[in-house]
């Protein structure tokens, strides 16, 4: 009998003890490189060619940049940081992200999960609190992957009025909780600022810290990127247009306040080029965490989108053959994510199997099809691929 109870009190205490996550591989502790000196590179002649000759004629307004591995292949600017003062751009000038933010957000859930902090796993409701009961089935994956059904800020009434007031990380919170899903999490995707947002409490939440000094010091500050951080109006951004009825115009009120963990940052070409070595060679995440958030998390039965195959849903970037968009097209698979918010366009590309990054910024809000010409063209010349002219219809 006493063996018996022994026994028992052993189970008992092997079944009080905490469970605690298993320890995840760290990421690679291999040294960054140095960064590469800011200097003119034209390394690619017809990218030359084409920026000199869009430049010059005002269709293009920003900073391109493509690298292999390390090399900076090529790496220039064309156009106004401020049109008013006549100052131009330079090659480390700073440019507002808007939605390529949503990969460093990303990053900073999966870096959490890292360290045993949290799970992608989780309940979203383990996080916040109140929590409706509707947000029961959700986990911290729907909202990175796009399918939580919440709705989207520009879903959600009154868009135009909430889009020029100032937010709180709390008010916005506050305000996702007051409307139904859209679909059940899990069963769609659908793009998704609040989301962000929300993942961007949590982060807070996690560590302790306000989401944009939790970002500095887990990536920024140990990455030496000096020029990135929160688009705060005081942070040096140039000025952002637009191609309006009256011409070109100042687009001065951001209001990033309300995109906080969505899209919310700024960067130059360098410190984007530093972030995508450090992420796409180990240096950030566990080889775990990178697989989860270049996957596919989408439901199998997504469509297609507009007639071409539909793009991967990652954490925080997406992948396809977006090579196919131009003429003439290519295949080669690109991680990649795009960025649009008062005044600017941007495009980050990165192809695994060439190690080729591409960085487009530009401060014209109305020069879509121009970025995303031009990280095609720079992508296909460092491949090696046929030269596209243009869009593909």
């Amino acid at each position: 009998m006493a063996a018996i109870a022994l026994l028992l009190i052993v189970v008992a205490g092997l079944t009080a003890w905490p469970i605690v996550r298993p320890a995840p591989t760290a990421p690679a502790s291999l040294p960054l490189p140095p960064h590469p000196p800011v200097v003119v590179v034209e390394s690619l002649p017809q990218l030359t060619e084409q920026l000199d000759r869009w430049g010059g004629s005002g269709q293009f307004t920003g900073g391109v940049l493509v690298a292999r591995g390390d090399e900076v292949l090529f790496r220039q600017v064309h156009g106004f940081a401020n049109r008013n003062l006549g100052t131009p751009l330079a090659l480390n000038s700073r440019f507002r992200l808007a939605s390529i933010s949503k990969q460093f957000t990303a990053a900073a859930i999966l870096r959490l999960q890292d360290q045993g902090v949290l799970s992608t796993d989780d309940p979203l409701c383990r996080w916040i609190q109140p929590c409706p009961p509707a947000w029961a089935p959700i986990r911290l994956h729907h909202l990175l992957g796009h399918s939580s059904g919440i709705p989207d800020l520009m879903a959600r009434p009154a868009w135009g009025l909430r889009r020029v007031m100032p937010a709180t990380m709390e008010e916005l919170t506050a305000e996702s909780t007051q409307y139904g899903l859209q679909f059940p999490p899990g069963t769609k995707v659908r793009y998704n600022n609040a989301a962000y947002n929300l993942l961007g409490a949590v982060i807070e939440k996690a560590s302790g810290a306000p989401l944009h000094d939790y970002l500095r010091t887990a990536f920024f500050e140990p990455l030496g990127m000096a020029d990135t951080g929160y688009d705060d109006g005081a942070s040096d951004v140039v000025m952002g247009y637009a191609n309006l009825a009256g011409g070109l115009t100042e687009q001065p009120n951001a209001n990033v306040s309300i995109i906080v963990g969505a899209g919310a940052l700024y960067s130059t070409l360098d410190d984007l080029l530093v972030w995508q070595r450090a992420l796409h060679t180990g240096h950030l995440l566990s080889p775990r965490s990178y697989a989860m958030m270049i996957a596919d998390h989408a439901p199998a039965d997504t469509p297609d989108e507009r007639g071409r195959p539909r793009r991967a849903w990652g954490f925080g970037v997406f992948e396809n053959s977006i090579g196919q968009r131009v003429s003439p097209p290519f295949l080669d698979r690109q991680i990649f994510h795009t960025g649009s918010w008062s005044g600017f366009r941007n495009l980050m590309t990165y192809q695994p199997d060439g190690d080729v990054t591409v960085i487009v910024l530009s401060n014209n809000f109305h020069q879509r099809e121009a970025v995303f010409l031009l990280s095609q063209q720079g992508m296909a010349e460092a491949l090696g691929r046929p030269f596209p002219t243009a869009m593909a219809r």
